[in-house]
């Protein structure tokens, strides 16, 4: 029986996840969708962060991939890291089997045990809120994307041992390389 494998990004993952997210969010037209660049760009910035850059493995296939890349929410003058979930990208063949949620979740797993505490995606209500993401406006947060309504989320992730409290109500920063989507 082959099972589903969910294990960070390594350097030779980097084709396959183009691939991936070629074939996920494929425009008409054939040019590289945004979501491809989007990678490729962070891959290189700041915002990186190799552990929470998520595949998911079949048959020894990439076949789904799942990102959180450093944000930073702004509030009185002080920056807050959290992270932005996004791209999310499952291969077409193998769509509607679970394979994206399982990527997703074991990103967010990843991610609460680096003691990461916001996460937040622009999205569909409708699957995120499978894993807890609420309205982001809920909690305060404002981005480029916050006048979209319900589909710019925010998850609070379960606190760490320090104890420490999730950033407070501001305005969420992306890198450069989002403002190209």
């Amino acid at each position: 029986m082959t099972t589903l494998r969910l294990r960070p990004e390594e350097p030779a993952d980097t084709g396959p996840v183009r691939q991936v997210l070629a074939a996920a969010f494929a425009r008409p037209d054939g040019t590289t969708p945004g979501e491809v660049t989007l990678v490729e760009e962070l891959r290189g910035s700041e915002a990186w962060i190799p552990e929470l850059a998520m595949v998911a493995e079949y048959g020894g296939e990439v076949v789904g991939y799942a990102l959180l890349s450093r944000v930073h929410v702004t509030s009185n003058a002080v920056r807050w890291p959290a992270l932005a979930l996004g791209p999310v990208g499952v291969a077409p063949h193998r769509q509607r089997v679970g394979h994206g949620t399982a990527v997703v979740q074991a990103a967010l797993d990843a991610a609460t045990e680096l003691g990461e505490r916001l996460v937040v995606v622009l999205g569909d209500p409708g699957y995120y809120r499978r894993f807890g993401f609420d309205p982001a406006d809920r909690l305060g947060l404002t981005s480029p994307w916050s006048g979209l309504g319900e589909p710019w989320q925010a998850l609070v992730l379960p606190p760490d041992v320090s104890g420490e409290p999730a950033p407070p109500s501001g305005e969420v920063l992306f890198p450069p390389p989002w403002s190209r989507v």
